[in-house]
């Protein structure tokens, strides 16, 4: 375990050694990697939204059983069990509450009531300002470089942006992978990093073999982004299945569609009504095909094929642009080592002022 700290407003907010995020990614930051991730000194963020109440409240209690660190669970605000999955984050005294989507005023409150941290994600600067007045704790912000789903303007336009914008700490994501990115980050004015394919590719990672080593063998030009998926921008490795669905017609897509949602309506126990309902709530405003609607709501799905299955060519694989500069498996324990350790050298090697 390494010596080097840095204290930063993000460390002293949530009480973690290192100014690391872990970011909860569905199907990989399960309690194996949330708990290893927490024990390395970073915060770890469990992702619920692939998981019913009652897994979550398991998992929750895993991670617990497993380390005494401070750890996250990743909500998605707009889920029609959303007061469910709050009530066990309270319940279960977890310190922090993440969001992929920007979270009420009134769940914002309810959680700070309870003295849970809130930090929601964010892709833009006035969604950054809204989460603010509103009163969250901190905020993620990812450019455009980020996994998953992902704006289009880069993290070195975005992060200065919203760290001039908010008073509150700023963690950055999107494009994050080593001691020197977090040292840019901080020199833009962020309290600390956040960082998923990064973790994904770590031997503490749940994933399989065989999809780490796509990863692996993966260049920046095999990164691809693409809105054939669901409708919205989503950043992932280009793959055979990809690329049909780039290719595919609107019949062929919504055949497609169809069946993954029945199979995920299956895993979830999750009704008809209710997928049409998440789905839709998922495009932001903007104009979707019925098939889009449906994978909006059954993305999941396509991800699990990969993630947990090891079918990547059935699967989607979510990736940020830094897959490509990534060659190794580390443990959480090594790889957060390895970036304070890189943090500290980059920072001593910075040429000073006269």
């Amino acid at each position: 375990m390494t010596d080097v700290r840095i204290a930063t407003a993000l460390t002293k907010l949530v009480g973690v050694r290192h100014p690391v995020v872990q970011t909860g990614m569905g199907w990989v930051a399960g309690p194996r990697l949330v708990s290893a991730a927490a024990e390395a000194g970073a915060l770890g963020i469990l992702a619920s939204a692939t998981m019913t109440v009652d897994q979550l409240r398991s998992a929750v209690r895993e991670v617990k059983s497993r380390t005494d660190a401070p750890f996250g669970v990743n909500l998605r605000a707009d889920a029609g069990d959303a007061a469910e999955r709050v009530r066990i984050i309270v319940d279960e005294g977890v310190k922090v509450a993440s969001f992929a989507l920007a979270p009420s005023r009134e769940l914002i409150a309810r959680l700070k009531d309870a003295g849970v941290v809130v930090i929601p994600s964010i892709g833009a600067r006035r969604h950054a300002e809204k989460v603010a007045a509103w009163g969250a704790d901190a905020v993620v912000v990812q450019g455009g470089e980020g996994g998953g789903h992902t704006g289009n303007v880069a993290t070195s336009v975005l992060l200065p942006q919203v760290v001039d914008a908010v008073d509150i700490p700023v963690v950055a994501a999107g494009g994050f992978h080593d001691g020197r990115g977090l040292v840019a980050a901080l020199a833009y004015g962020a309290a600390g990093i956040a960082m998923g394919t990064r973790f994904l590719l770590t031997s503490d990672s749940t994933v399989p073999d065989q999809v780490k080593a796509r990863y692996l063998a993966a260049t920046v030009k095999d990164v691809t982004l693409t809105t054939k998926v669901d409708g919205l921008p989503h950043r992932m490795l280009r793959t055979e299945l990809v690329d049909a669905l780039e290719r595919s017609g609107r019949a062929a897509s919504l055949l497609r569609a169809v069946r993954h949602a029945a199979a995920f309506r299956r895993d979830s126990g999750m009704s008809w009504a209710r997928m049409i309902r998440d789905g839709l709530a998922m495009k932001h405003g903007k104009e979707l095909t019925w098939s889009q609607v449906l994978l909006a709501a059954n993305t999941p799905m396509l991800l699990k094929a990969s993630m947990v299955e090891g079918r990547a060519d059935l699967g989607v694989m979510a990736s940020g642009q830094v897959a490509g500069l990534i060659d190794d498996l580390p443990s959480c324990a090594e790889l957060v080592d390895r970036v304070m350790a890189e943090a500290h050298a980059t920072l001593r090697g910075l040429p000073v002022a006269a």
